[in-house]
């Protein structure tokens, strides 16, 4: 059983590499994510998902932009929205806060900065951005990077938690390599090694406190189950 208490994002962005991008750095660092290229049926969309924080590009080459759709969720929500943009002159700060944003990072823009102000918004808000992954006695703590076996901690690298990290939010799931490779190092097109380099050393440490977990589904990838 995994249980999970993460932010949820609604990410509205029609450049698909700055979207992608910012769905596996938002996924990575513990947040469901939500993404869509336009904002046409914008309400509706934040009905059925019920985000804890709104991503919106501001200017969209179709239906409303990130203006409208800001005050079209202000009727109904006082969630945290920010504000994605190329243009920042303080005319188009203003108009941005009158829309209903809290903040605004323009393009191009730093990931990490990015991240830093999505978490603080949502703490802000009172939601913490991730909980705790527990698949039988494993627990994986995404607020303290921090994972433990039967209350025994884990010593693992940031890559190694990372991918331990990306197989219990998927546990019982065969994850491939591919797919491995995209959600901690943020490309799918590399070095496959580069996993099993990373994923070897991560079962050594796993095994050296308790039984495998981390399974390999020969000519796939792998899975963990408890």
């Amino acid at each position: 059983m995994v249980d999970r208490n993460k932010a949820r994002i609604l990410l509205v962005e029609d450049d698909a590499t700055i979207q992608r991008s910012l769905v596996l750095a938002l996924r990575r660092d513990g947040y469901e994510v939500t993404a869509e290229s336009d904002g046409r049926g914008i309400q509706e969309l934040a009905d059925r998902t019920r985000p804890d924080l709104a991503l919106l590009d501001v200017r969209l080459p179709v239906g409303p932009g990130g203006y409208e759709m800001a005050e079209i969720l202000r009727r109904s929500s006082r969630i945290p929205i920010l504000f994605l943009t190329a243009a920042d002159s303080p005319r188009e700060r203003l108009r941005g806060f009158e829309a209903g944003a809290d903040d605004y990072v323009t393009k191009p823009f730093e990931l990490e900065e990015l991240l830093a102000r999505v978490k603080a918004l949502l703490r802000r808000a009172g939601h913490q951005a991730s909980g705790s992954l527990r698949v039988g006695d494993l627990m994986v703590d995404e607020t303290a990077h921090v994972a433990m076996w039967n209350g025994v901690k884990l010593e693992l690298t940031r890559t190694e938690y990372d991918l331990l990290t990306v197989l219990a939010r998927h546990s019982g799931q065969v994850m491939s390599k591919e797919q491995l490779l995209g959600n901690v190092w943020g490309f799918d097109a590399y070095n496959l090694n580069l996993v099993e380099v990373h994923m070897s050393s991560l079962r050594r440490k796993l095994e050296a406190v308790c039984p495998r977990v981390v399974h390999t589904v020969r000519g796939i990838g792998y899975v963990l189950r408890a």
